[in-house]
């Protein structure tokens, strides 16, 4: 079984990153799981997985110079596979060979995790989305971020890719989620996973090179990413049926 699952926003500074490898973590309790940074132009998992020194990371692979399994990396119970920072590895990087990496990857996995790029401008941002069997929004509560998260899944369902629940962030007050409920269910079409408070943990655990899970498992927000991973019901895809739709992919053009 594998399906694949992008992690997406509509903008920067929502926790993605962390939150990824927090669902990571907790899926991994029960299945096997692949985190791919897919966010090439802004790549920083390799610093939350504590993956800063590695040599070989996805723009190798992308750029044709390594294959797949040189930038895979078992940290905290799960297939890491970073993206670099070099602005060089970026260039020479060609995103459409991203379908056949995670058409690799899934041949050995039950979970794809794809943290995707906040924003949707480029070929290489929306790839993830197109490839991705469904969307996990991670947004904090507020209309101009739910405007921003509903033109993901405009764009997710546009490509025939299906929502599997919004993820509340950093969240500082919960009347705020109250507020918007409404329009939340008005609007989405996946459930809300969890409302994960703001908390000073998951910065120390960036600062720490670790995932909250693994360095703060006790906290709150820890136990509301449990709670979201809970709630997503894992599908049975078949590898191969899987692998080669990821290999026939449509490169869509940016919105």
């Amino acid at each position: 079984m594998v399906e694949a699952f992008a992690v997406a926003s509509g903008k920067g500074g929502t926790g993605k990153t962390t939150s990824t490898l927090a669902l990571g973590m907790a899926l991994a309790e029960e299945y096997d799981v692949t985190v791919v940074d897919a966010d090439m132009g802004m790549a920083n998992m390799l610093f939350h997985a504590g993956l800063s020194d590695v040599e070989t990371t996805l723009h190798d692979v992308l750029a044709a110079d390594a294959p797949v399994e040189a930038a895979t990396y078992e940290r905290f119970g799960m297939t890491v596979v970073p993206c670099g920072t070099s602005l060089d590895d970026f260039r020479d990087a060609d995103p459409d060979r991203l379908r056949e990496v995670v058409a690799e990857l899934a041949a050995d996995t039950d979970v794809l995790l794809l943290d995707s790029a906040a924003a949707l401008d480029s070929r290489a941002a929306v790839l993830p989305i197109v490839l991705a069997d469904r969307v996990i929004v991670v947004l904090q509560p507020t209309i101009p971020a739910l405007s921003d998260a509903l033109k993901v899944q405009e764009y997710a369902t546009s490509y025939g890719t299906d929502v599997a629940g919004l993820l509340f962030n950093k969240v500082h007050d919960d009347d705020a989620i109250e507020r918007i409920a409404d329009k939340t269910e008005r609007y989405f079409d996946g459930p809300t996973l969890a409302t994960v408070p703001d908390s000073e943990a998951a910065r120390e655990a960036r600062r720490a090179g670790r995932p909250l899970l693994a360095h703060a498992p006790a906290t709150p927000p820890a136990e509301a990413f449990r709670r979201a991973a809970a709630a997503i019901e894992v599908r049975d895809g078949g590898p191969e049926a899987v692998a080669d739709r990821f290999r026939s992919a449509v490169i869509p053009d940016s919105p």
